[in-house]
Parts: structure tokens; C-alpha cells; sequence
């Protein structure tokens, strides 16, 4: 499917380059060229740009795969001769995608691809260069769309391959992503270009081989502009994808912050975003989570959608693989990678005579600070951030600590001793929130104060108190936090 004729190719590329800004005047760009008909006319057509329109400095690369030695030879060989004619500089290296394929467990496709696109890089770096521009094409985009529609892919999946997209500080561009391979052979044949057939694109073993020979075809007898259409569907879903991936980063600014590692929104501000707005959120912050930025699917996100429309139970929590984690506490969301959250006990001497000083916790999330006054200015404060002790009345030295099994307390206003498990409870701690919140004991370790939650009945500060240890605690905001 041919629609532009070979002397207007330059000038429809050039029109592309200026309407999306694909390069600069003086711009570096390596360009990858297998030697097949589509590279091969990506490398003549900006090699005539950058002659007779714009200054541009071009860099010619090629991977010799190594699947098939005589082909690939003579492939190397043709691309060598080639950019050699049109004095361009030529970097070539050959990867050895078996043995690559053996490390790292992945097929044969995927193997030679992750090689080919870090040579691209290596080679930008060396050059310096601002672009490495692929020759993919209205076609390639068709097979494409298709190949993510039939695994099931959202908006993002359809939107196909993007003419431009920043990968390691380098602008991947695909300046005939708008033509069709008919015109890029008709451009080589109009002027006398050789180039060669990769034997392996006629093997229907591979998945994309088999959407462009069998399944285009077949779909194509029910509609004859069917690679147009898909292409038009790609720029379509491409400019709406974005527009959503705005509009679902303006939601996470507004709605989500940070604290200790974990991603936390209110379920009620959640539960009024539109369904499209919801999941989009959710994967959003899946994709923030290392361990399980590749695992995800609709079903996963569904689920903790769904979860967090339910009214009850008011807490709960799934595992949604790699470490990630999703709760439910009480009127938050948590979303969070368990690997990256503390973990274990923790312990600090705390050195309360002196005048006054302060301690970090980064494990507890915050700093501890304290200083030595006199009666009244110790009256108990009337916040949980804030205490106040009788400094005749304390067991010294005093230690601050997570929470342990059976921790109990005698609280101040009532009678009797509670197990901090179930004060944790009462004041609807969240559960993830509860190993990072210090805990305060004198020498024989009976604890005197919560920070943020309650107060002890001992050393309270009396009339008679002539000497006082005001402490206070301060939450640290974790990085990212608004």
C-alpha cells in the first residue's frame, strides 16, 4: 500500500521532522540500519536532508545478529559499503544472542532486541548524539496496534509505536512512521538503491511474522484500508492516552503523598474520580513499585480498584506480587513495595541530661527532641506530639524503641493498664503505620509516652515539680511528600 510518490518522500519526512520537532539544526542522530528496504531509505532520505535542508551529522550503526553467518555477512558488508559511499561514519558490533538468550532466560526476539537497542545507546553516547532514529513505518505500526489488541492491551498498548519517545537521555525518533513500506521500496527502486531481504521475515514461527502474512490479510478482506485504519486508531489512542496520563498525574499530585515509602490516598476523594481515572491512578502507582513494575494487568488493577469501592471491611490487604502490597486502613489506601519498608526492631538511648537536644530516627520516620525546663513552663501540652515529665520522678536513662509483642501501658485518664496493640486500635492506627511508631520507656522499660498517640500516668508533672523534661516528636515527610 503505496500512497506517496519517491520524489515526495524527503519533503513528507521534512514536513513530519518540523511538525513534531524530530531534530535540531547540527543535531547528531544515529541511525539503524539493518540493510533491509526501510533503513536503508531512512539513511539515504536523511542523508539527502541533512545535504541539501539541514546541517545534521549522521552516524550509521548495524547489529550483525549472527542467526544467519552468510547472510549476515554480506548484510553487514552491503551496510559497510553503503555508508561508506556516503561518507558517513559506520559503528557495527556483533552480539552473540544465544548466549544472551541462556543468561537471561528471555526468547529469541526479545533477546536480540534488549542487544540491538543497548549498542544504539553505547553508540549515542560515544557520538554524542541527541537521536537514534529507527525505520519502523506505517505498516510495522499496523502489525503493531494489532499484536497488542489481540494480548489485550489498553489505551497505552494501542497507541502503538510513538514518533518520538526520551530513553536514556536520548531521543528515539521514527521519521517514516507515517509512510507505508510500499513507498520506501518504491523510493529505494526510483534511485537504483540496493538493498537486502532478511530471510527470517518469511518465517511465520514468530508472532509478528504470522499478524502481517496471515491474520492482515484475512481481516483485510473486510476492510481494504484496514492498515490505514489502524494506524489512524494508533494516533488517536496516542493523543488521548496522553491526555489521560496528564489528567492522572494532576489526580496523583492533588490526591496521593508519601509517607515512609508508602503511596497513601483517601478512599472517599478516590471514590468520586471517574472508573477511567480510578485504574489509571492505581497502575500509576503499581509502576512507581520496582519490584512490580512488569507484572501488571487489568485484572490486578480491577481488583484493587474494586476492593477500595467496598464499604467493608474496613481494613484489609492483598498481595499483589514482587512485593508489592495493596491495604485498605480504615479510610486510606496504602499501596507499597514490602521489600523497601522497614523492617525489623529498633532501639536509641536517648541522653535527656543535658539541656537540650534531638534525635533522628530515620527507621521511626521522624526526630525526637527534648530539653530541660522549670515549672510552669512544663505544663502538660495539650497535644499527642507533645509531653512533659516530672525529670525527678524519671528512671534515667531513658530509651525510645518500636513496638513490641505485649507492650502494655498505664495511660493517662484511665484506669488500669491496656496493651498498646489495642490502643493502636482505638485511635485507628493504621496497621502498616504501627512497627514505625516509637515508643518511649524509662530504664526498666516501662513505657512513658507514645508520640503522636498517648501519654502514660508516670512522672506526671505536679505543682511541686521543679524540674522538667519536655520532649516532643516531629514526622519527618518522606521524599516526594507534598
Amino acid at each position: 500500500m503505496g500512497t506517496t510518490k519517491p520524489t515526495g518522500v524527503v519533503q513528507e519526512v521534512l514536513a513530519l521532522a518540523r511538525d513534531h520537532s524530530l531534530w535540531s539544526p547540527g543535531d547528531r542522530i544515529v541511525v539503524a540500519v539493518s540493510g533491509g528496504p526501510d533503513s536503508v531509505a531512512l539513511l539515504h532520505i536523511l542523508h539527502e536532508i541533512s545535504v541539501v535542508h539541514m546541517p545534521l551529522r549522521l552516524i550509521c550503526a548495524h547489529v550483525h545478529h549472527g542467526f544467519r553467518p552468510e547472510e549476515s555477512d554480506a548484510e553487514a558488508e552491503e551496510v559497510r559499503r553503503m555508508a561508506r559511499k556516503l561518507e558517513i561514519p559506520f559503528e557495527m558490533i556483533r552480539v552473540d544472542v544465544p548466549a544472551y538468550m541462556k543468561e537471561s532466560g528471555k526468547g529469541s526476539q526479545v533477546a536480540a532486541r534488549e542487544l540491538r537497542y543497548a549498542f544504539l545507546h553505547d553508540t549515542a553516547a560515544k557520538w554524542a548524539a541527541q537521536h537514534i532514529a529507527m525505520a519502523h513505518h506505517g505498516d510495522d505500526q499496523a502489525e503493531t496496534v494489532l499484536l497488542h489488541l489481540l494480548r489485550g492491551s489498553g489505551p497505552a498498548g494501542l497507541a502503538g509505536m510513538r514518533l518520538t519517545r526520551k530513553e536514556k537521555n536520548v531521543q528515539l525518533i521514527r521519521p517514516l512512521l507515517r509512510m507505508y513500506k510500499a513507498d520506501l521500496i518504491e523510493f529505494c527502486k526510483f534511485h537504483d538503491l540496493s538493498y537486502v531481504t532478511d530471510s527470517s521475515n518469511l518465517s511465520s514461527k514468530y508472532r509478528r511474522n504470522s499478524i502481517r502474512m496471515d491474520v492482515l490479510p484475512f481481516l483485510g478482506q473486510y476492510n481494504e484500508q484496514l492498515t490505514p485504519s489502524l494506524n489512524r486508531l494508533a494516533e488517536t489512542m496516542a493523543d488521548e492516552n496522553d491526555f489521560m496520563e496528564v489528567s492522572t498525574l494532576a489526580v496523583y499530585e492533588e490526591l496521593v503523598h508519601m509517607d515512609n515509602s508508602r503511596y497513601m490516598f483517601s478512599i472517599a476523594s478516590f471514590r468520586k474520580l471517574p472508573v477511567a481515572l480510578q485504574r489509571r491512578l492505581i497502575k500509576l502507582i503499581l509502576n512507581y513499585l520496582p519490584s512490580d513494575s512488569e507484572n501488571l494487568d487489568f485484572r490486578k488493577i480491577e481488583t484493587v480498584r474494586l476492593r477500595l469501592l467496598q464499604e467493608q471491611p474496613s481494613t484489609w490487604s492483598l498481595d499483589l506480587g514482587g512485593g508489592a502490597v495493596g491495604v485498605r486502613e480504615y479510610d486510606q489506601a496504602v499501596l507499597f513495595d514490602r521489600t523497601q519498608g522497614v523492617m525489623g526492631a529498633w532501639c536509641y538511648g536517648l541522653d535527656v541530661l543535658p539541656i537540650s537536644g534531638e534525635l533522628e530516627m530515620p527507621e521511626a520516620g521522624g526526630i525526637i527532641r527534648w530539653r530541660r525546663t522549670s515549672y510552669p513552663d512544663g505544663q502538660n501540652p495539650p497535644n499527642e506530639e507533645e509531653a512533659c515529665f516530672d525529670a525527678d520522678e524519671l528512671a534515667l536513662p531513658l530509651t525510645v524503641r518500636s513496638r513490641l509483642p505485649g507492650d502494655t501501658m498505664y495511660v493517662m485518664g484511665l484506669n488500669g493498664r491496656k496493651k498498646v496493640k489495642d490502643i493502636f486500635i482505638d485511635e485507628k492506627i493504621p496497621p502498616s503505620l504501627r512497627p514505625v511508631i516509637p515508643i518511649v520507656c524509662d530504664r526498666s522499660g516501662v513505657i512513658l509516652w507514645i508520640p503522636g498517640v498517648r501519654r502514660s500516668v508516670h512522672a506526671a508533672v505536679q505543682k511541686h515539680t521543679s524540674s522538667v523534661i519536655y520532649m516532643s516528636w516531629q514526622r519527618q515527610e518522606s521524599p516526594g511528600h507534598r
